[in-house]
């Protein structure tokens, strides 16, 4: 799950990392009232969408009087950004950080994830901060300095300042980056988070050292831990399908292809992709309805599929364990009869109570494939989908 800059910084700020003063705005009216309220010589407009990248494209400007901010605000609230983390779609920006101003002298970089292949969590920094890690990663890569936390052992100080010396920090400011590192670190490990980095972290001409922007994610699996986190959550900023399908417990995310695919199990899922892929087709979402759905369950996350206007065939890939391929067959039954299937749907039962599940949708006479295999499912899927393409040209 991810979260706005602004209640970014206001959690950095519980564990003693410091930013720019600043007041969230919702309105034009509120931006002028939030920039009256600091005080400032000169404010910062900041476009608040869950991606980075805004300030190349026009979401963060200097304002330099009340008027400025106005004209700012009235450009910015309601326009679409798109930036190389949005997709080509971009994201509407529903609301604004309004933030003091500050003089910088140097930029960097720090940033906490999860490294699985070491099971560790590692800790990044680079003294080219300001731009999207991902192009430094590119193009200096020599310029990220890394170190990796024993999670038996936990953060040691002397990493802390080795990243300092590395990013060639000043010595007066090597004692608040390590309070700042040291705070980071118990964030992550505290609220269960995926992604916390500060981009950039600055020096300023005065010699303090400001987080002015910060991202920070959290682990969507461990958020039954954190309800002040999870009341956090702007659903407006989120695939709308994608949250009416975690409200009936099923794991959807949404791809840019045009076959729907509902699996059960994360593994199957993946390959159910992958073999559509393989023979030259694009998933158009992941779909993981879980081990216990029930033919509701299935009804509902078929209605979802439907939804999506891409979708131009269904592939179900069920191979049943504690899934029971008869319920699944009585959902696909329910969701024909409520929706009345106008596209083609292949339909790949094997496991527990497949022969019931096959007899159940052979006898309802709805409009289903069958297939015996996940190679032949995916590759009668792709036939008729190509037959019936006339139909929504």
């Amino acid at each position: 799950m991810n979260i706005h800059e602004y209640q970014a910084n206001n959690i950095l700020r519980q564990y003693g990392i410091a930013s720019p003063e600043g007041r969230v705005a919702f309105t034009v009216e509120d931006a002028v009232k939030a920039a009256g309220e600091l005080s400032c010589e000169q404010y910062m407009v900041k476009a608040q969408i869950h991606a980075g990248g805004r300030g190349s494209v026009g979401g963060v400007k200097l304002a330099k009087n009340y008027k400025e901010v106005r004209e700012y605000a009235e450009s910015l609230l309601g326009k679409k950004l798109v930036t190389r983390q949005t997709g080509s779609n971009g994201k509407k920006v529903n609301c604004l950080l309004i933030q003091c101003a500050v003089q910088i002298k140097k930029e960097y970089y720090i940033g906490f994830a999860i490294n699985t292949a070491e099971s560790r969590i590692v800790i990044m920094a680079s003294g080219e901060g300001g731009i999207d890690i991902e192009e430094v990663a590119e193009r200096k890569p020599e310029k990220i300095f890394m170190e990796y936390i024993d999670p038996q052992i936990g953060l040691h100080g002397y990493q802390a300042v080795n990243l300092a010396e590395k990013i060639k920090l000043m010595p007066s400011n090597i004692n608040t980056f390590v309070k700042y590192i040291s705070g980071m670190y118990r964030l992550f490990v505290d609220k269960d988070c995926s992604i916390a980095e500060i981009n950039p972290l600055v020096e300023t001409v005065d010699g303090k050292l400001l987080a002015l922007d910060a991202k920070v994610s959290f682990d969507s699996n461990a958020l039954f831990r954190h309800g002040d986190i999870l009341n956090l959550r702007d659903y407006d900023e989120e695939d709308s399908k994608e949250v009416e399908a975690s409200q009936y417990g099923l794991s959807y995310i949404s791809l840019d292809g045009n076959i729907g695919c509902m699996v059960n199990g994360a593994g199957l899922a993946m390959a159910t992709m992958d073999i559509i892929r393989q023979y030259g087709g694009r998933p158009a979402n992941f779909l993981d309805v879980g081990g216990g759905a029930t033919a509701q369950k299935i009804a509902e996350a078929l209605r979802i599929i439907l939804s999506d206007i891409k979708v131009r065939g269904i592939m179900v890939n069920i191979f049943g364990g504690i899934m029971k391929c008869d319920e699944i067959a009585k959902g696909i039954v329910e969701a024909s009869n409520r929706f009345d299937f106008k596209i083609p749907v292949v339909v790949r039962l094997e496991g527990t109570n497949a022969e019931q599940g096959k007899k159940i949708l052979k006898e309802s006479g709805i409009n289903v494939i069958s297939a015996d295999s996940m190679s032949q499912a995916a590759r009668k899927i792709l036939e008729y989908t190509e037959q019936y393409k006339e139909v929504f040209v």
